[in-house]
């Protein structure tokens, strides 16, 4: 796949990264970034201060740094803020990581040499991850603490991801016979001035919320089955008369999902209304996409956007210092992002509730074999309310703290990759619930006569899902029933 630092979309940022598809670079966008290249070092042979070029950052903006210090400059500013603390991203993370600051380093705007760019792109294809800590950026100037450990493997320094292993750098670099690089006026900065950290965790968070919520629709079908539901709330004629799209667009896959099903009920059979957790699946969930809808745009512009600080306009003749690498875009649609996921779990733990609750069926008691004896789904309901309860404290806002930094010069913060991280943490909270909602949807249209009385799509998933989570027959430990649907509802 060709890089041109503005042709990315998810879906080949989830093939680069997880089909570990190779890369190559545009050739007409690298004499872009060779042009710009030559605006920096005639700037330095005409002795002009620019920021971060020839002068220190943050704070020491102001003081000049002399033409013999400035490679020394841009290796202190590494070493310097190459301090996150905390566990390391995933190896997915970071390859995201390095895929993104290639891409906007290759848009010509930040004033690299190619050979930057070229060793990013060598760590991508050679399969070197770097060690990233999680915790320490505020997310402006942009990711600096996480982007500048990243910057050390290009030094040779710090540790990898390197086939299966965690090792110091050289080791890797030494097999792939991959030469360290020594940073010149202007690149130290720009690999670490910018907000791929949140966003290489906010795409891949984003992809696996697009899934997960697709899955989600089709087990609250099937939960619809085990308490023979009435489909009359899907009629499209009620979503039509809203005019969300989402909302009718969720409808409309319920139906599809249950057509045909013998258990489910029109209104008046049984009933004449169900539960809001089961009646407003289309309004709520729909909303979580639209969440998702503004989560993509957003995502969209930032891996194909110049992030870092100053910026370099050949064309123009100009350098100019401005904000781009403030994470606050981001660090609100990662903020969405949780409240539209959270959402989905706290719908899915109030239909467990019905699945179990025997005071809102009638099925047997927690769904158990021997009701009594044993306590059958009793306390997965309790797993799934302890994880949305964790939801509602990680989906607190981030974007809405900010702690002035370096000696109230950079006096507004994001707070993005915090709120990236924590997006990361409630969809992994939401597989989990909304996998012990499979289980117990399971159990209960087992109890109604099991696939044959069920819609198509519905017994597919059942059957599906049987072979990694047997029946309910006996209890037994439930906690790796959970974690093994969790982990197939994410493959």
């Amino acid at each position: 796949m060709e890089l041109t630092g503005s042709n990315l979309d998810l879906e080949k940022v989830k093939h680069i990264v997880y089909d570990f598809e190779t890369v190559t670079i545009s050739q007409d966008c690298l004499e872009q970034v060779k042009k710009s290249r030559a605006t920096v070092q005639e700037y330095l042979d005409q002795h002009q201060i620019i920021y971060g070029i020839n002068t220190g950052f943050g704070k020491f903006s102001d003081v000049e740094i002399e033409a013999d210090d400035l490679d020394e400059l841009q290796l202190n500013l590494i070493h310097s803020h190459a301090c996150g603390v905390g566990e390391p991203f995933s190896e997915y993370v970071s390859r995201a990581m390095i895929l993104l600051r290639a891409n906007a380093l290759l848009k010509g705007f930040s004033g690299v040499r190619p050979v930057i760019i070229e060793r990013l792109i060598d760590l991508l294809n050679h399969r070197i991850h770097p060690v990233i800590p999680q915790q320490g950026s505020l997310g402006a100037s942009g990711d600096l603490a996480p982007l500048a450990h990243l910057a050390l493997v290009l030094l040779g320094e710090g540790e990898v991801f390197y086939k299966g292993e965690h090792v110091p750098t050289a080791i890797a670099f030494n097999q792939e016979k991959l030469d360290p690089i020594q940073l010149k006026a202007k690149e130290g900065l720009a690999l670490i001035n910018g907000t791929q950290a949140m966003t290489a965790v906010g795409v891949l968070a984003y992809l696996d919320a697009k899934q997960l919520l697709t899955y989600s629709e089709k087990i609250a079908a099937m939960t619809m089955e085990g308490l023979q539901s009435i489909t009359c709330a899907f009629d499209d004629l009620i979503h039509a008369a809203r005019g969300h799209v989402e909302q009718r667009e969720v409808a409309e896959r319920i139906r599809e999902y249950l057509n045909g099903s013998k258990l489910t009920t029109k209104q008046g059979e049984k009933r004449v209304q169900d539960a809001y957790s089961i009646r407003c699946i289309p309004q709520v969930l729909g909303a979580s996409w639209q969440t998702l809808k503004y989560v993509e745009e957003k995502l969209e512009t930032e891996i194909n956007a110049a992030t870092d600080n100053p910026l370099i306009f050949s064309d123009e003749g100009k350098v100019l210092s401005g904000g781009n690498f403030h994470g606050q875009p981001i660090a609100i649609a990662m903020d969405l992002l949780k409240i539209g996921m959270a959402e989905v779990a706290n719908m899915s733990e109030r239909r467990i509730e019905r699945l179990v609750n025997p005071q809102l069926n009638d099925l047997p008691p927690f769904l158990s074999p021997e009701p009594g004896l044993q306590s059958g789904a009793m306390i997965m309901q309790y797993t799934a309310a302890s994880l949305v309860s964790e939801n509602k404290t990680l989906a607190h806002p981030a974007s809405v703290d900010s702690i002035p930094s370096s000696a109230n010069q950079e006096d507004h913060v994001s707070m993005g990759t915090i709120g990236a991280r924590h997006a990361a943490h409630i969809i992994e909270n939401v597989r989990r619930v909304i996998a012990i909602e499979l289980i117990c949807a399971m159990q209960a249209v087992e109890l109604r006569g099991g696939p044959s009385h069920m819609a198509e799509t519905t017994s597919n998933l059942y059957q599906t899902a049987r072979e990694i989570v047997p029946s309910i027959k006996r209890d037994r430990v439930f906690s790796k029933d959970i974690e093994r649907l969790q982990e197939w509802l994410q493959d």
